[in-house]
């Protein structure tokens, strides 16, 4: 079973919460403050934090432009990957993705359907892997948000979390552009 392993140090990483919605301000944005909470909690760094529109093009700009910034390790997403014409943040992600992480998305319909049954089909939550980021998008309910977190990504890039993690592996990410 997994675990954390003390004896390790911990290992801050960079990430960046992006808030998309076609209604919400910062001052509403319940789901965004509680990734800044938790991740902050963690001990990680809060890189950027950003709120856009549902709109393809413009969520798909704000992870190209983390995902080349250096400063930035890992994206996380809330809101648009619901079932509505409105709803094109997991189309946006795949846009930019170069790898997806397929398991995310099953994982995270096995942590919901424990806490909201079988409506856990309504959310098509998805993890993926673009110039060495990692991007996650969740839905935009706040407790969607905690569940991911506090079930997945709080152990995942956690370098001390065993058998293994996703922060182990990111100097990796990228070798394919090493090799001739």
């Amino acid at each position: 079973m997994s675990k954390i392993d003390e004896s390790k140090e911990f290992i801050p990483v960079r990430i960046a919460v992006l808030t998309v919605s076609d209604t919400r301000g910062i001052a509403e944005d319940k789901s965004g403050a509680a990734l800044v909470e938790m991740i902050e909690a963690a001990g990680h760094v809060v890189a950027d934090r950003k709120i856009v529109t549902d709109d393809r093009a413009l969520i798909r700009d704000m992870l190209a432009a983390w995902i080349a910034d250096a400063g930035v390790d890992v994206v996380i997403s809330t809101g648009g990957t619901g079932l509505t014409g409105r709803d094109v943040t997991v189309e946006a992600h795949r846009d930019v993705y170069e790898k997806e992480i397929d398991a995310f998305g099953t994982v995270f319909t096995i942590v919901s359907m424990q806490k909201i049954g079988t409506s856990a089909v309504q959310s098509r939550a998805t993890g993926g892997v673009a110039g060495g980021t990692y991007l996650f998008a969740l839905p935009g309910s706040t407790g969607a948000c905690r569940d991911a977190w506090t079930e997945i990504l709080q152990y995942q890039l956690d370098y001390r979390h065993r058998p293994c993690n996703f922060v182990e592996i990111m100097p990796r990410l990228e070798e394919h552009k090493r090799r001739k």
